[in-house]
């Protein structure tokens, strides 16, 4: 039950966020040599967010490339009323993430790396936590494993076979 598609990106208006920018350091025997490696995620905020990884001697170069990189691994992500259809925690690494949908009005709480997932995918209001590591590569990835898992009311409904409004009032 995977929701993940190949998605065309000529016909999308993608928005770009950094999450992250590490400077890398190699020692060698002529010295140290310095390059540079950002998280890039890419999202129309209308249930479309990918996610990269640029590698390059220069800061923009290297988002350029993340940039490049996450709109080669785009997701389409249920969105229900503004949030996320139901709670999930995943794993990736040592980072896991708790996410929990929220009312009309509460905002996106969540931290850092997760912040600019969510908001990139276009979710409004939902409550966040990241337990354990927060190496910033482990939450991405850990934040996009949970919203693969995601499943919208209609499939359910269909796969139950009810009517969404019996999926949400049991």
């Amino acid at each position: 039950m995977s929701t993940i598609r190949k998605i065309k990106t000529s016909d999308l208006e993608l928005k770009e966020r950094v999450v992250s920018i590490q400077r890398v350091t190699k020692v060698t025997k002529g010295g140290r040599t310095f390059t540079f490696s950002a998280i890039v995620v890419v999202g129309n905020e209308a249930g479309i967010v990918g996610y990269g990884l640029g590698k390059a001697n220069e800061v923009t170069t290297a988002i350029a490339k993340g940039m490049e990189d996450a709109k080669k691994n785009l997701i389409k992500v249920p969105i229900h009323k503004g949030t996320i259809p139901h709670e999930k925690i995943s794993k990736y690494g040592g980072a896991k993430v708790f996410l929990k949908p929220a009312s009309h009005g509460t905002g996106v709480v969540a931290g850092g790396a997760m912040r600019a997932v969510l908001e990139s995918v276009g979710i409004t209001d939902v409550l966040a936590k990241s337990k354990g590591s927060s190496n910033p590569h482990n939450l991405v990835k850990a934040t996009f494993s949970a919203l693969i898992d995601m499943r919208d009311p209609g499939s359910v409904a269909e796969l139950r076979g009810i009517s969404i409004d019996r999926v949400f009032n049991g």
